[in-house]
């Protein structure tokens, strides 16, 4: 990509195949995986989101957390301490909307209503998967033989893990929070000393003010606990260049009201002092489209690249090509002139396996509609 072209990426999960579905449907209830069954599975899954990731016009590409049940709940593999699940309360927004909320969000392969439990000190252990993941992806590249722009691996934040596990062994939320980032740095640097940039996905920077702790809040306490998350994450950052991490967040992948959300123009400035140089953030959902405006409002840092999601990742509806060049444009004209821009989808198409609302062919569909809105963008800026 050049200073003169829009390139394209996207956020990470990408659909997974019906036979590694039914695998991870399997790990999840306990059973057992036959090893080799598993990675012959992940591999062919990992080689094909990739090479199709190369057909459809992606720049920068990752391995479609193929072998993840989710982006945040993979941890479980990960980490220590985490052991059984509890009934937890849905975001705020659908709680105004219970049985839409019922019908909704409970899979074959995942139920979101059931939260892991931490119950004992978090450690890093999953160094063996996290290495075979990203072998996996380094592997399908090589035997491929496709370029990219560059390559992404995700990794969740610090304050994901805290914010979406029960927690039942820590007194102090900060003895919590200062043992997840520590453990998770240790998965930051596995990806960054592979070449991978580092993706962090945190959309509870967005989403803090869905969740029970801190409905009915001001904002100012809301502000002030993802000032506490940011600071977290640059400690666990502490030995990543940040001109190797970008940032995700939202207002959730989940197809909900949205009627609760924040406003980003109050978030921004807590999201920018973040150890990051790349930014990803929601701007096809229909409750934020208007959101570009906060761009102008609380400039992007210098030497940040922006990555706008122009794409929605819940409707089955293919984006026009010219409707994303538009959406690119009015985010383009928002920014300083020097601010790079890549486009994007809002968010995953599998942040949570089983739950993609997107149908996986039309998904595909969508990016191959990215990469041509992409390229008329970039005709009429530049």
């Amino acid at each position: 990509m050049t200073d003169d072209e829009i390139g394209t990426t996207h956020i990470g999960s990408l659909p997974r195949p019906p036979e590694l579905l039914d695998l991870l449907t399997q790990k999840q209830e306990g059973e057992d995986v036959d090893q080799e069954e598993w990675e012959r599975a992940t591999s062919e899954a990992t080689r094909t989101v990739v090479e199709r990731q190369a057909d459809v016009g992606i720049d920068v590409a990752n391995n479609g957390e193929q072998s993840r049940v989710s982006f945040n709940w993979y941890v479980k593999n990960r980490l220590s301490g985490i052991d059984g699940t509890r009934e937890t309360e849905l975001w705020s927004d659908l709680q105004d909307y219970p049985e839409y909320a019922d019908e909704t969000f409970r899979t074959d392969v995942i139920d979101l209503t059931e939260h892991p439990v931490v119950t004992g000190p978090l450690e890093y252990t999953g160094h063996e998967e996290a290495e075979a993941e990203i072998g996996e992806f380094q592997s399908a590249i090589d035997d491929l033989d496709v370029a990219f722009e560059d390559t992404f691996m995700t990794s969740a934040s610090p304050s994901i893990v805290t914010s979406t596990h029960v927690n039942d062994y820590y007194d102090e939320y900060d003895d919590y929070l200062a043992d997840a980032a520590d453990a998770m740095q240790e998965e930051y640097e596995l990806i960054a000393d592979a070449g991978f940039t580092l993706q962090i996905d945190a959309p509870e920077l967005l989403t803090a003010g869905q969740t029970e702790a801190f409905e009915d809040a001001p904002l100012s306490d809301i502000k002030q606990a993802t000032r506490r998350h940011v600071e977290a994450l640059n400690g666990a950052l502490e030995n990543v260049p940040e001109e190797q991490v970008r940032l995700h967040t939202c207002w959730g992948s989940y197809e909900g009201p949205g009627h609760l959300d924040i406003d980003l123009v109050d978030m921004l400035p807590v999201i920018y002092e973040a150890d990051i140089t790349g930014l990803s953030v929601e701007q096809a959902n229909p409750r934020h489209q208007h959101e570009y405006r906060a761009f102008a409002e609380e400039p992007v840092p210098d030497g940040w690249t922006l990555i706008p999601g122009v794409v929605d990742v819940k409707t089955n509806i293919i984006d026009h090509p010219k409707t994303i060049a538009d959406r690119l444009e009015r985010v383009a004209n928002a920014v300083d002139d020097d601010t790079p821009l890549v486009a994007a989808p809002d968010c995953g198409f599998g942040t949570q396996a089983g739950l993609g609302m997107v149908s996986p062919e039309i998904a595909w569909a969508k990016l191959e509609a990215l990469a041509e809105g992409a390229e008329i963008a970039t005709e009429r800026l530049y």
